[in-house]
This record gives C-alpha cells, sequence and structure tokens, in this order.
C-alpha cells in the first residue's frame, strides 16, 4: 500500500506481510511493485544504523546534487519518529515538514525523494534503522540543518535537550541561512 504524505512525492509504503504459525514474510523492496505505483527511483547504497539511546536523533540531512539522495527508510528493530522536510525552492511546501512512525512492528517504510531533509529520532533503545539510497555517499555533498531549528517547529516528541545528537549535527546551521540547491517541479 502506498500513501502520499502533505508533501509531493513523500510517500509511506506499506508492504504485505504474510503470517502464520512460523511468524511472516514481506518483500521490504519489489522495484516492479513500486514502479507499478509510478515510483521509479533506482536504489544503489543500503545503509544501516544502530541507535543505543532513546532519544538519538540523526538529521537533518541531504547531500547536493550532482549527489543528491532519494531515501527508503524502514526500520528492522526499534521505534522511531522519520521526518522530511521539503526544501525544493519554489515548492507551495517549502519548509513544512511531515513525520511518521517507523517500527519493526508496523513494517511501514517512508520514501524520500532528493530534495527534502532527512532525520529521525529514536522511540525505543537499541534501534537498527536500514535505509535504501539512490546515489552513494559523497562528504563533499553533504549538507545539515539543525533539528530544532524553530522556522521549522518539528515536534520530535522529547525535550530538545534531552537529543542525543553526534558533533557534527550538532553544530548544523540554520534553516534560514540554507541556500537550496533544489527547484520544485511539479508532478505532471
Amino acid at each position: 500500500m502506498i500513501e502520499q504524505t502533505k508533501l509531493d512525492g513523500v510517500v509511506i509504503v506499506t508492504p504485505r506481510v504474510f503470517s502464520d504459525n512460523r511468524g511472516s514474510f514481506f518483500e521490504s523492496y519489489n522495484r516492479n511493485t513500486l514502479s507499478g505505483h509510478g515510483i521509479t527511483t533506482e536504489f544503489i547504497q543500503d545503509n544501516q544504523s544502530y541507535s543505543a539511546d532513546t532519544g538519538t536523533i540523526r538529521g537533518l540531512h541531504f547531500q547536493t546534487p550532482p549527489s543528491a539522495q532519494a531515501k527508503l527508510v524502514r526500520v528492522l528493530v526499534g521505534e522511531i519518529w522519520d521526518v522530511a522536510v521539503d526544501i525544493r525552492a519554489g515548492s507551495p511546501t517549502y519548509g513544512q515538514w511531515t513525520g511518521v512512525t517507523l517500527s519493526a512492528d508496523n513494517n511501514r517504510q517512508l520514501l524520500i525523494p532528493a530534495g527534502f531533509l532527512h532525520g529521525f529520532v529514536t522511540r525505543v533503545p537499541d534501534c537498527l534503522v536500514a535505509y535504501k539510497c539512490s546515489n552513494v555517499y559523497a562528504p563533499a555533498c553533504e549538507g545539515a540543518v539543525r533539528f530544532d531549528d524553530p522556522d521549522l517547529a518539528i515536534d520530535w516528541g522529547i525535550p530538545a535537550a534531552d537529543a542525543v545528537l553526534s558533533d557534527k549535527d550538532a553544530a548544523a546551521g540554520s534553516f534560514a541561512v540554507l541556500q537550496t540547491p533544489f527547484t520544485y517541479e511539479a508532478s505532471a
């Protein structure tokens, strides 16, 4: 099942799960199935992160062209609040965000196209998150915006003072000074 969010291009993917007395099975990715829904992103790199503590925030991240990345995010163990922020100049939803709970129990995935900030907060300890990327990691093209930027006003579900951050995320710049390299192109 594909659910459109309030941000054009950001969709929630919920696979069909087959359960029996042994447990369960589902396809976590099927290019043909997604293509049938108009999603033709080619993924070329898989990433995985482990976060030990509840309240760990990773983000808000993006990569600039020519190494911009779309991501398909899912949780293998635990639960996160996953967030995408529109940074496409000229978009009617520029600067707006959407969030969704992803967990090992609900099997939901979030597809975040290039042109969006991405970040998540862990809601339980020992979270294992996997995501497919449409481009390889390119340190020279990476960018970040502070998770607690007041212009974005993202509700992370925790006090900002309780966030567990990397040094890089703690030093991220503000949304107000972001010079986005992305331009909105309306869907046909």
